[in-house]
């Protein structure tokens, strides 16, 4: 059971030393009770007390870790209802669905194709983690083929989908190297579900046929010292999943029902009978709260809106999308190609990259680190000035790329030009255009 506040509070060590960021332990205390702070946020809390606060310093929804590797997912561990009041820290896993009796060349060419949707963007690369095998027939032997084949042959991780133990067993002695999540513990099965995940140290999805009747088998998971629990309310209807997602993540935050403390999964492949509606599903339960959302197939043009979509709700709001510092080419420039600089704000590199793609002349674009600042932003707080922005023209290397010492700065930076002609003695500083659509024709003219 979750401490108070007070009770939280006659645990700390009483110093008042304001390092955790708040005037008083009382207030940090307060805080913790209420999933706002963390227990590491204090640096004299003794072992013994820490012991006996781990529960109360747990966040409302505890993180889950499925897979390893590369694309290895941890969801959950979420402590707010808005991004907007804190930040979403785990993205919702992306998921498709495959029966236990697909053939082995079907199987080999759909990983092909999957792992084939990977996406950049803002430096970050996009793409879908998991794969879920349904058993279809009661086979153990072709279920736990399939999975294997899924787990040495891709990098993907797994979700092994079976109500018959003796299959689940098969599945798992083929992956566990991979770290699967076990679905679904249900009624009929928790006792012995609750053994495997236990024994396997594997997590575990919970499934019942609402919200009120999961918390009897999340409790009793729990009891047998089970916490890696995945849950699914068993909504299938669009209106009452919502409901039911909305629910859950309040009575988690807002309540401390640590019952439904959990990070959910989700089922738009059940919910719809065409891959538009699926999508649109989708796109709901990962703006509301689906920890993990499970697809039919994955399709570009289903797959890559909803993976936009995840970056930007589980992008922290209280820090800009930034761009990686650096030297960027575009169109295979040469050393006589113009070099163009600009700020690390996500928005301006995807414009001003975009319009110099545009325009066909290959170009050497500079992206100045200025904390994912816009350019009249960033001149405006001091970190895109003239002697900073030539300090990082020397230390970039771009000269030892190019012959003709030509540098383009924004036209709404054009106050920095003396301080960089200080700075930069053996190069020209060309004021561009203000506006990113008139680089096109700026760039052809010269």
């Amino acid at each position: 059971m979750a401490l108070t506040g007070i009770q939280i509070f006659k645990l700390l060590p009483g110093t008042n030393c304001k390092e955790c960021g708040v005037p008083t332990c009382l207030a940090f205390a307060m805080n913790l009770a209420s999933g706002k702070a963390s227990l590491d946020d204090c640096p004299y809390v003794s072992p013994e007390a820490r012991e006996k606060l781990a529960e109360a310093s747990a966040p409302p929804i505890l993180p889950v870790q499925i897979g390893k590797g590369v694309r290895k997912l941890t969801v959950g561990g979420e402590t707010v209802l808005y991004r907007h009041e804190k930040t979403f820290y785990n993205k919702t896993g992306i998921a498709v669905r495959v029966a236990s009796d697909i053939s082995e060349k079907d199987l080999k060419a759909k990983l092909a194709a999957w792992n084939a949707f990977q996406y950049e963007r803002v430096g970050l690369n996009l793409r879908p983690e998991l794969v879920a095998v349904e058993d279809v027939s009661g086979d153990a032997k072709a279920f736990a083929m399939v999975a294997k084949t899924i787990a040495e042959t891709s990098e993907f991780n797994l979700i092994l989908m079976s109500k018959k133990l003796d299959v689940m067993k098969a599945g798992i002695e083929a992956t566990r190297f991979k770290n699967p999540l076990i679905y679904a513990a249900t009624a009929d099965n928790v006792d012995a579900y609750g053994a495997l995940a236990k024994e396997t140290d594997l997590p575990l999805a919970v499934k019942a046929d609402s919200v009120g009747a999961l918390i009897p088998l999340t409790d009793k998971l729990v009891g047998m010292g089970i916490k890696k629990l995945v849950i699914d309310p068993g909504s299938r209807e669009i209106k009452q999943a919502l409901e039911d997602q909305v629910g859950i993540r309040r009575a988690a935050l807002k309540a401390l029902n640590r019952s439904v403390g959990f990070p959910t999964i989700t089922f738009p492949c059940e919910m719809a009978s065409n891959m538009d509606m699926e999508t649109l599903i989708a796109a709901m339960f990962i703006a509301k709260y689906g920890a993990i959302t499970v697809l039919s197939d994955f399709t570009p043009e289903s797959l890559f809106p909803l993976l936009l979509e995840r970056l930007n709700i589980f992008t922290d709001p209280q820090r800009p999308m930034m761009v990686t510092q650096g030297i960027y080419e575009i169109g295979n420039p040469n050393e006589n190609s113009p070099v163009l600089v600009t700020t690390n704000f996500a928005l301006t590199y995807f414009i001003v990259s975009g319009e110099i793609e545009g325009s066909r002349v290959p170009s050497w674009l500079l992206i100045k680190d200025t904390e994912g600042l816009s350019v009249l932003t960033a001149w405006a707080a001091g970190k895109f000035a003239g002697d900073d922005v030539g300090a990082f023209v020397k230390k970039c290397g771009i000269a030892d790329k190019v012959k003709k010492k030509e540098l383009i700065i924004p036209g709404y930076a054009a106050a920095i030009v003396g301080e960089l002609e200080e700075e930069l003695p053996d190069w020209t500083v060309t004021v561009g255009p203000r506006e990113a659509p008139h680089l096109p024709a700026f760039l052809k003219s010269r």
